[in-house]
């Protein structure tokens, strides 16, 4: 193969790429766009309105002594609007791809205490350090790439990032856990998922729209480049059945990472 042809497939591959991209893109828009009125009823008691999530949450803000908080994929806001009534003097701002979601939760009443921007979580509109704490509650596994979004939050945080999302080592049947941390850690993942999709790397199912398959512990190595502790909590009702709790056991995980001179009194 000459250089000259290896560049034409490379640039062909890429063009598909970027287009298979733009469409996963505008599918899920879409989906949102379309469920935006019952998006919150669809999704009561998830992620930041879980109530035995955000207890966890609050704990980590007040130990943080957090001042300000960024959301990242906050939907109609209705999960920031708990956070101010949890905590009524943090500043508490969200950030919006999709407009109908945006214009929800301002009829909902959610904007009335809390910032909305619109912007993506992979070019996040705010200076480095610029908040106390970055979260996201189930916003990573309708990435395309998820890393991007995590670089962007550790990028902007000064004291810790929160990440509560799924976790695809603690789903299926135990023989499929442990196929599927095979897979990953032989770095074959990829590859299986690639012809498991059809090409595509994503799934769509009625609750939940576009998704990737994705694990919290995807993200584990970059976040511990930035952290100086890293705590996990599993999401979900699974008991301790084994050591391996909760990377194979939990099909949700919280993570929160934390500069510790960030600590008070630290």
């Amino acid at each position: 193969m000459t250089v000259s042809h290896a560049r034409f497939v490379n640039l062909v591959f890429g063009m598909r790429k970027t287009s298979e991209l733009s469409r996963a893109v505008a599918i899920q828009r879409k989906y949102y766009s379309d469920t935006a009125p019952k998006y919150d009823s669809m999704h009561a008691h998830e992620g930041g309105t879980d109530p035995s999530i955000t207890k966890y949450v609050f704990a980590f803000l007040r130990m943080l002594g957090a001042r300000s908080v960024l959301d990242v994929g906050t939907a109609t806001g209705r999960g920031l609007s708990d956070f101010k009534r949890a905590l009524p003097d943090l500043f508490v701002c969200g950030i919006e791809p999709v407009d109908a979601l945006i214009r929800q939760g301002i009829r909902d009443g959610n904007t009335s205490s809390i910032s909305i921007v619109r912007g993506t979580g992979d070019a996040l509109p705010f200076p480095d350090r610029s908040f106390d704490v970055v979260c996201e509650f189930a916003a990573l596994h309708h990435a395309a790439n998820p890393n991007a979004v995590v670089r962007e939050m550790l990028r902007v945080a000064s004291k810790a990032v929160i990440i509560c999302d799924s976790n695809r080592f603690g789903q299926g049947s135990p023989v499929a856990r442990l196929v599927k941390l095979a897979l990953y850690k032989t770095r074959l993942w990829k590859v299986f998922n690639y012809l498991r999709t059809r090409g595509k790397g994503y799934m769509i199912t009625e609750g939940d729209g576009l998704a990737y398959s994705y694990s919290v512990y995807d993200s584990f190595d970059l976040i511990a480049q930035w952290a100086d502790r890293i705590i996990t909590v599993p999401c979900g009702e699974e008991k301790h059945i084994s050591w391996f709790h909760p990377l194979l056991t939990s099909a949700g995980v919280l993570l929160c990472a934390i500069k510790e001179e960030s600590l008070p009194n630290s």
